[in-house]
């Protein structure tokens, strides 16, 4: 068997846009007629750069090689252009087609990627969402804590026993930064308004995207230790996880982090550090299923769990799907609400969601098919990137 062809999609992702302004996928075909797909999360360069780095990446490293050759494949690509150190823009790249590489491979072993990966753990998989607005709202709910905690109860209705939330304010390229009074305020109100709402029938998931430094963290978790969160989410910028260690020593709430860290050598810093008790990788950018897979093996080591992060669309999902289903220190699964809208429509059988739990497929490969008349009829057209942060200094 060998890989053959490769299609890239950029899709533009209709209003609310919950999972960004778009998802850059990539089909892979071998000689013998299989087809994998597989997402890149993030990559910091215009989408349609991206699509042709990801190209170019196949037909030097993967184009006439046997998909089930990972290791190798990995290898090569990692050190690319003299390079064998972690970096977020190719192991953007290299995820998305590490991704399709599995998704092929399971498909001719005809079995799902977990049972190839020690097995299914899990048959159920707990999952969580962000608490996200809804048309005719009068304010807005990422800042107000009783439209919040009204919100809450309808999430609880759907299942979901974890919510996530971010009211810490904007996050900076000049980041971290002690927050203010009334940031300081703000995050307190919610986390006391939103236990209020669901008391001891969901886990508040308190969200930041290092906006802080380790003392602003440890003032910030003071605040909201009595509301006994699951989790205080990526406190600190990603490249000093020794900081983040000084947050997790300083606080009873668990430290998550990961999603813009990538490869195991980043991880083992983070876990050598004690900078986190929740890793929470993102496939489509830290170099792939198997290198997860390796990821999570070490957390168990320092008996660490793992909660894959999800901000994308529904390929990386499926991915997260998988991995989580084979691991058995994996604690929660972000979910883009319950699965439906675009996150459905681009897939030909939508992800399969059971009052607050996805119920891993059947399904050989990553269990999912990319819907690609959908993905075509919606290319992405503007010039934005996925995430973009405030380009001046927050007072």
């Amino acid at each position: 068997m060998k890989l053959t062809d490769i299609e890239t999609f950029v899709v533009g992702n209709p209003p609310p846009h919950f999972g960004g302004r778009y998802f850059v996928f990539v089909k892979m075909t071998t000689d013998d007629g299989l087809s994998g797909v597989g997402e890149a999360y993030c990559v910091p360069f215009e989408p349609h750069l991206v699509a042709k780095m990801i190209e170019d990446v196949f037909a030097r490293y993967l184009a006439g090689h046997d998909p089930h050759n990972i290791e190798s494949i990995w290898r090569r690509v990692y050190s690319s252009g003299f390079t064998q150190h972690p970096d977020l823009t190719l192991m953007g790249v290299l995820s998305a087609l590490e991704m399709a590489c599995w998704d092929i491979v399971g498909k001719a072993a005809n079995q799902p990627v977990y049972k190839l990966l020690g097995g299914q753990v899990h048959e159920r998989l707990r999952s969580y969402t962000y608490i996200y607005p809804r048309p005719g709202d009068k304010t807005d709910v990422y800042h107000d804590p009783d439209l919040a905690a009204e919100r809450a109860a309808l999430y609880l209705s759907q299942g979901f026993t974890a919510l996530k939330f971010d009211p810490a304010g904007p996050y900076s390229a000049f980041d971290g930064r002690q927050l203010s009074l009334e940031a300081l305020d703000l995050s307190e109100r919610f986390c006391k308004q939103l236990r209020a709402a669901v008391g001891n029938k969901a886990d508040l998931l308190f969200g930041t995207h290092g906006q802080m430094t380790a003392a602003g963290a440890i003032r910030l978790a003071k605040r909201l230790e009595p509301y006994d969160p699951l989790w205080l989410e990526e406190p600190v910028p990603p490249d000093a996880p020794e900081e983040m260690a000084k947050v997790a020593r300083g606080t009873s709430i668990p430290i998550a982090t990961g999603e813009r860290l990538t490869t195991k050598y980043d991880f083992a810093r983070l876990l050598k550090a004690g900078g986190a008790a929740i890793l929470q990788m993102n496939l489509g950018r830290v170099g792939g299923i198997l290198e997860a897979k390796k990821i999570a093996g070490m957390a168990e080591v320092y008996h660490a769990q793992i909660a894959p992060h999800l901000y994308c669309g529904p390929i990386v999902g499926a991915a997260n799907i998988q991995i989580a289903t084979c691991s058995p220190n994996f604690l929660i699964l972000e979910s883009i609400e319950d699965w439906g809208g675009f996150h459905s429509e681009i897939l030909k059988t939508p992800i399969q969601f059971e009052n607050g739990h996805v119920i891993p497929p059947t399904a050989p490969g990553l269990g999912v098919e990319l819907n690609e008349e959908v993905a075509r009829a919606n290319p992405y057209t503007g010039t934005m990137l996925h995430l973009e942060m405030t380009q001046h200094p927050v007072q």
